[in-house]
């Protein structure tokens, strides 16, 4: 079975285009590709031709150590909440007083484990929105 025809005759790419160009060339096109959302230099000369804007992407590299800090303190911070929760679950299902109350001082213990990381998360996100709300 044969493919569909498009509808929009006039958006296929039908006639190839073969263009030399200089080391120097090339590399400049490259560049844009890797700093942009486009995924070949085709793309990045249509753009060109057709004078559409071409969104170069920036990556600040001095946010990768901030974010790798907070997604493990995010990771820690998940993995008390589950034993917070395995913790009143076996309060719940607790026969007695004296189990009952055992089991509520351990889930405070473990609560206040978890004070310091959430502090230095809001260090970490203050001194963020210092960076990104500076005029």
């Amino acid at each position: 079975m044969s493919r569909k025809k498009a509808r929009d005759q006039d958006s296929i790419l039908s006639h190839p285009i073969i263009v030399r160009l200089t080391e120097n060339q090339f590399s400049k096109l490259e560049k844009i590709r890797l700093e942009s959302d486009i995924k070949t230099i085709g793309e990045v000369v249509r753009k060109i031709l057709t004078n559409r804007p071409i969104k170069l992407l920036h990556k600040d590299i001095s946010m990768n150590q901030p974010m790798e800090e907070m997604a493990l303190i995010r990771k820690e911070i998940k993995s008390i909440g589950v034993n917070i929760n395995q913790q009143t679950h076996r309060f719940h299902i607790s026969q007695n007083d004296t189990e009952r109350s055992f089991h509520a001082i351990k889930t405070s213990e473990t609560y206040n484990t978890m004070e310091p990381k959430i502090d230095r998360l809001l260090a970490i996100i203050s001194k963020l929105a210092e960076k990104w709300l500076q005029e």
